[in-house]
């Protein structure tokens, strides 16, 4: 007598052998990167579709330099403000991940109330007509806390779409654990810093020294290298305040914290 399994299992199965083949097509990506320099990321390549959609003469800077040649002031500055544990870390700061998690349900709870106050006031059914009032203001979506570290932001931008879904949550968190398992912290923070947005069509440390100090990056002083690292959270809006007082604020607290950076 042959047995006969259900039909879902074998759907599962199938499920679970596609699964292994992408998560090993993701691993044979990351091993190649300790001996390859990567000429792009996925971030990178839907950014320059978008801007050659565009009116305007595409404007791309980007160079790759080895990690002896971006000055060790804007290593220090870039983990003093991204990620101060990225040396002892396994690739995720849980305490970052639970505060932000905090953060985002209070923001949420937050939305709740305000559209609760938004709502219209039932009208009894023969109350006098009132006058139309203008329609209030469309309640904000609350900010999204990440409290991702330099190697997730790393793991995003270099394998995967820029979509905030739970599965995509959960690949990063994958692939973050094998690039943390299969680099050293200075082979991770290379590519990183070769390859993270500095402004509109600008990526890397190279071209974001010379896009706004027209110097390499080898040369940066603690000053420039502090504002820099000030713009990473979002790029193309600080790179249009140059000189904002915020700008000239938060980078003196971040040269203030670069002494004690530990750098790989």
């Amino acid at each position: 007598m042959t047995l006969r399994l259900p039909r879902w299992t074998c759907w599962l199965g199938w499920m679970a052998v596609g699964l292994l083949c992408w998560q090993g097509f993701f691993l044979a990506r990351v091993a190649l990167l300790a001996v390859v320099d990567p000429a792009s990321t996925t971030f990178e390549r839907s950014e320059w579709a978008r801007l050659a959609q565009g009116d305007t003469p595409l404007q791309w800077k980007q160079q790759w330099v080895p990690y002896a040649a971006i000055a060790p002031s804007l290593k220090r500055a870039v983990i003093a403000s991204e990620d101060d544990g990225f040396a002892h870390h396994d690739g995720i700061d849980w305490n970052a991940v639970e505060k932000a998690w905090e953060k985002n349900l209070q923001a949420q709870a937050r939305m709740e109330k305000q559209r609760q106050r938004e709502k219209p006031r039932p009208v009894p059914p023969h109350a006098a007509p009132s006058r139309a009032s203008k329609p209030g203001k469309a309640t904000k979506p609350p900010k999204v806390y990440g409290g991702s570290t330099i190697t997730q932001q790393l793991a995003k931008n270099l394998l995967l779409s820029g979509e905030r879904t739970l599965l995509r949550k959960g690949q990063e968190f994958v692939l973050t654990l094998m690039l943390e398992a299969m680099l050293d912290k200075r082979r991770i923070f290379e590519i990183y810093l070769n390859h993270v947005e500095w402004g509109e069509g600008v990526f890397g440390a190279e071209a974001a020294a010379r896009r706004y100090f027209r110097k390499p990056a080898a040369k940066l002083g603690a000053n420039e290298a502090a504002r820099l690292a000030v713009m990473l959270p979002r790029p193309k809006y600080f790179e249009k305040l140059p000189n904002s007082s915020y700008v000239a604020g938060r980078a003196a607290v971040i040269q203030r914290r670069m002494a004690s950076a530990e750098i790989p």
